[in-house]
């Protein structure tokens, strides 16, 4: 955090005391902040939603089947490596699954894939709440659009600074949200997704 450029005058005694106390829990705050990393951002317990499509099968086989396609494509001057052509012909399979924008609700999905060098990236847009085919990598692109919560722990922290202040509240990673979703529409077992 930015210092300021010119620290506050107190009236009083105390209040110059108070401005002190601030400023080290301040700095505080920034290095808690600085001390997180991803992983320990991950290691945050995933907030479970209430799925938004609560569809029966019967009215899944009913409903017209929707195959998505990229709306725009950009090819890349650079070459596919070959050690990874097993893992490309599993990803680019088509799976059926329903779309969900915790966010927005109702919107639909653009987002751009390009999950393999020597590959094109793809613009799509993918509609919500409904079933639709796509790529598995599209699917777990979207399943994987999350974002971490952070909140203030407001115990007080081992220890007294170097000024004999303490430290109260320290930055932490409450949970971790998915802002979009991707659930299989089949019941049965299946490596797509972790399903």
């Amino acid at each position: 955090m930015n210092e300021l450029k010119q620290k506050p005058v107190a009236r009083s005694n105390i209040g110059e005391k108070e401005l002190d106390r601030l400023q080290t829990q301040f700095e505080h705050v920034e290095e808690s902040i600085t001390d997180m990393t991803l992983d320990k951002m991950n290691e945050a317990p995933k907030k479970e939603l209430e799925p938004q499509t609560k569809l029966a099968r019967s009215e899944i086989d009913e409903m017209k089947q929707i195959y998505l396609k990229p709306k725009c494509t950009i090819n890349v001057n650079q070459k596919f490596n070959e050690k990874f052509r097993a893992d490309y012909e599993f990803d680019k399979e088509y799976v059926q699954f329903i779309a969900e924008n915790n966010e927005s609700k109702g919107d639909a999905i653009e987002l751009w894939t390009r999950k393999y060098g020597g590959k094109p990236a793809e613009m799509w847009t993918v509609p919500v709440n409904k079933p639709v085919w796509g790529p598995s990598y599209l699917a777990e692109q979207i399943r994987g659009c999350t974002y971490h919560r952070l909140v203030m722990d407001e115990k007080k922290t081992t220890g007294y600074d170097e000024k004999g202040n303490q430290h109260y509240g320290v930055m932490a990673v409450d949970t971790t949200v998915n802002r979009l979703d991707a659930r299989p529409v089949s019941s049965k077992k299946s490596i797509f997704m972790g399903a």
